[in-house]
């Protein structure tokens, strides 16, 4: 995914992984326990989650930190 800042790529991967696991994003965010407006958000690069809310996301898909994040390429400085 170069040419996208992080915060683009892991938006891009969790709406993958959402859509992956067929939950739209009311279920997500109720399985995750966050607002469905700042989920939005993040899928469209607008937010930079801390490492908490990545578990909350990773625990409402039923997966790990790591799966969560796999494949993400931190840019160039």
């Amino acid at each position: 995914m170069k040419g996208l800042s992080i915060e683009e790529q892991l938006g891009k991967r969790i709406r993958y992984l959402r859509k992956l696991k067929k939950k739209s994003i009311e279920d997500l965010a109720l399985d995750s326990n966050i607002n469905k407006n700042y989920l939005g958000d993040l899928e469209n690069g607008r937010r930079n989650p801390t490492l908490k809310m990545l578990e909350k996301i990773a625990n409402g898909l039923g997966i790990t930190i790591s799966e969560l994040t796999k494949g993400l390429e931190s840019l160039e400085i």
